[in-house]
């Protein structure tokens, strides 16, 4: 087989989680231009459907589902769904996240909240999930972490005071980045890859020019995430380029955490 031949994704059936997103929607399309048929799911089916119609122009096959994270009957339900409609799953990107908390002083039924979705919730999913790629005997998980999975506040970044750094964030990120190297170990055996993306800050219009020009000045390459920065890494993952790597956490970040 030619090298680009292994990143090819035709035949293959995906999910990303929370695909409505701006890093969810470059997934959900990098995997579909690859050739997966990839099914999107959330709360917000509504924008689900219309990134669905937009990816249909292009012959791509997206098919947009309901999914609460915070519930295990959604959960089950959208596993139910994907094998009646495909048969299997071949490829999970856990993407969804909610980021119910403002600051460190919030209440303890927010953080409860977030861990609900967040911490249980991605359990269940992959759990679930994993179980279903099992019986195929092959898979790929990606799961969708972040550089502050991997640090602690930027003191560096003054924009930011300490008390509005979202303590939820770094304590799931954190944990979801060594969930990823126990899921690797308890489905190596039954042919299912694990590993785990660390994209840095995504850019956005409504950021105030102070906190870019800082953040960029953070980084070796002197600018800030776009979508499609983790277009490229999702295919790799996902595809048999990467057959043999598992357990691993690629930061895509511009050289951020390895300042």
């Amino acid at each position: 087989m030619r090298v680009l031949e292994t990143f090819d994704l035709k035949e293959k059936i995906a999910l990303v989680t929370g695909g409505g997103s701006p890093f969810g929607r470059e997934m959900t399309s990098a995997l579909a231009e690859a050739g997966a048929e990839t099914y999107i799911a959330s709360r917000q089916v509504e924008e689900l459907e219309k990134l669905a119609k937009e990816q249909k122009r292009f012959d791509h096959r997206v098919i947009a589902l309901a999914l609460d994270q915070g519930s295990e009957s959604s959960i089950l339900a959208l596993r139910d769904e994907i094998k009646s409609r495909s048969g299997r799953l071949d490829i999970l990107v856990n993407n969804a996240v909610s980021r119910p908390m403002t600051g460190y002083r919030d209440r303890a039924a927010t953080f409860q909240y977030s861990m609900t979705v967040n911490a249980t919730g991605l359990f269940l999913i992959t759990r679930a999930m994993a179980d279903l790629m099992a019986e195929k005997g092959k898979g790929s998980i990606i799961n969708i972490a972040s550089t502050m999975g991997m640090t602690g506040p930027d003191s560096m970044l003054e924009e930011i005071p300490l008390d509005e750094w979202k303590p939820d964030y770094f304590f799931h990120k954190g944990g979801l980045i060594n969930f990823t190297r126990y899921i690797a170990g308890y489905y190596g055996s039954k042919g299912i890859r694990c590993n785990s993306i660390s994209p840095g800050g995504l850019h956005r219009s409504s950021m105030p020019e102070a906190f870019v020009k800082s953040y960029c000045a953070r980084t070796y390459l002197g600018r800030m995430a776009i979508g499609s920065d983790v277009k490229g890494a999702v295919v790799f993952l996902a595809s048999d380029a990467s057959s043999y790597i598992t357990g691993v956490n690629i930061p895509v970040d511009g050289g951020l955490t390895a300042a």
